[in-house]
């Protein structure tokens, strides 16, 4: 890891929120959406700790989906969350999943946000950047259902290794079916490095990019666990 780089860090926890999705209008600024005390944890701790006050209360929902760059963390949550656009205008009474939202560019098309039910889900985060307060330079966003000891549903969101802002990683899915180890997080670990598509900048190397989304990987899927530790 070049020095100018601060260690990675990361956060984790059960999902503490309600039985029943979350659903918020897309015109709400996200000061609000941070003090709502139902707002899953993932995405209060994105908006916590990335941006900033005066930002928060600027910044509607939508605008932030329909201009992802402007808080790419924030979007990974979402991502990860499996977070749902109910649309408006021609596309009034579907929903799409944010990821495909993104991918067409609907973004200033959106009503409102669902959030499906995520309580017992567990969560994990992981980033680097040059210093605490500084934008993640790569951060790995995870989210994991059980099935017993077995995994249900396991979503990835990274940041920082893709040509857009915040995208979930296939490889992921490599998880369900079975149970979770270290060995097993490892290879999916490996499998999302290698379909990272990074590109390099003055802030971190291609090949520096691709390394953390493997490194950041495996944290936020052991914090997942608990295995990593809760803090930062």
């Amino acid at each position: 890891m070049s020095a100018h780089h601060q260690p990675a860090t990361w956060a984790a926890g059960p999902m503490a929120g309600p039985q029943s999705p979350w659903q918020v209008e897309a015109s709400t600024p996200l000061q609000a959406l941070l003090e709502s005390p139902t707002c899953p944890p993932p995405l209060r701790h994105a908006l916590q700790t990335t941006l900033t006050w005066q930002f928060r209360c600027e910044t509607p929902l939508r605008q932030v989906l329909a201009s992802p760059r402007v808080a790419p963390q924030f979007v990974a949550a979402l991502l990860a969350c499996g977070a749902l656009a109910a649309m408006r205008g021609e596309r009034e009474g579907t929903r799409e999943p944010v990821e495909a939202l993104l991918e067409a560019g609907h973004g200033g098309h959106v009503r409102s946000l669902v959030v499906p039910a995520l309580a017992g889900v567990r969560w994990g985060e992981a980033h680097v950047a040059r210093a605490a307060a500084d934008e993640p330079i790569v951060a790995a966003w995870a989210t994991v259902a059980f099935n017993g000891q077995h995994v249900r549903q396991a979503r990835l969101a990274l940041t920082g290794v893709w040509d857009v802002p915040a995208r979930l990683a296939r490889t992921v899915d490599l998880l369900v079916g079975g149970p979770v180890d270290e060995a097993r997080i490892c290879t999916v670990a490996e499998a999302v490095e290698a379909e990272a598509t990074p590109t390099g900048d003055y802030l971190g190397s291609l090949e520096y990019r691709r390394a953390m989304a493997g490194v950041l990987t495996r944290r936020a899927l052991l914090a997942c666990l608990g295995a990593a530790g809760g803090g930062r």
